[in-house]
C-alpha cells in the first residue's frame, strides 16, 4: 500500500487557477522543445563544425611539410622575410620548397617576372643586374637535384651568388634569359641556424 502524498491547498484568499487550455498547453511544449534544441543543438553544431575546420588545417599543415618538391604558390612573408628572398610584382610561375635540418636551412624559390621585376628583385636582396655573369650556374648540383632544377635547356643562362655573413642568408642566383622581356628567376637562399 502507498501512502498518498498530502495537496497542497491555496493559499488564503487566491482565486483557484483554471484549468490549462489545450492550445496553450501544446505551445508551451512547443517552446520548451525550442529551448532545449537550441541549447544543446547549437553547441553541439559549433563543436562539429570546429572540429572539421581543425582537422583540415592539419591536413594542409601536413601537406605543406611533407612535400618533397617545389609547390605552386607563393613563399609565406616570413620565409621571404627570413630567408631574404622578395618575389617582384609583376611575377608568376611562381613555386617554392623549404628544407630544414640542424645545419642549414634552404629556400628554394622560382617565378617569372618582367626586366623591371629582375631589377627590383636584385635590388631587394643586395646585388645588381650587371653582378649576373653569363653561362655561370651558381646553384649546386645537389641544389639542383633536390628542387628538380635542370638548366640545360634554351638559354642563355646568367648567375651570381649573393654571399652574406651569417646568420643572413646567401643567395644563389640563376636566370633563364631565353626570353629577356620575361626572365624566369631561380633562387637557392640558405641560412645557418
Amino acid at each position: 500500500m502507498t501512502a498518498s502524498l498530502p495537496r497542497q491547498t491555496a493559499s488564503p484568499g487566491e482565486p483557484p487557477r483554471p484549468a490549462e487550455n489545450p492550445r496553450h498547453k501544446a505551445r508551451r511544449r512547443a517552446l520548451t522543445l525550442l529551448i532545449i534544441v537550441l541549447l544543446i543543438g547549437v553547441p553541439a553544431g559549433y563543436l562539429v563544425i570546429s572540429a572539421n575546420q581543425s582537422r583540415n588545417s592539419g591536413k594542409d599543415k601536413e601537406a605543406k611539410y611533407s612535400a618533397t618538391g617545389l609547390t605552386a604558390g607563393w613563399p609565406s612573408k616570413v620565409q621571404r622575410r627570413l630567408y631574404q628572398v622578395s618575389v617582384p610584382h609583376p611575377a608568376d610561375h611562381i613555386a617554392y620548397y623549404e628544407t630544414n635540418n640542424w645545419k642549414t636551412s634552404r629556400l628554394y624559390v622560382q617565378f617569372r617576372t618582367n626586366a623591371a621585376g629582375l631589377d627590383s628583385f636584385l635590388q631587394t636582396m643586395g646585388a645588381r643586374s650587371d653582378e649576373l655573369k653569363k653561362n655561370d650556374i651558381a646553384i649546386s648540383a645537389r641544389d639542383q637535384k633536390v628542387s628538380g632544377w635542370r638548366f640545360t635547356g634554351p638559354g642563355p643562362w646568367w648567375g651570381l651568388t649573393h654571399a652574406q655573413k651569417n646568420p643572413a642568408p646567401t643567395q644563389d642566383v640563376i636566370v633563364n634569359m631565353s626570353d629577356p622581356n620575361y626572365p624566369m628567376v631561380y633562387v637557392v637562399s640558405r641560412t645557418v641556424p
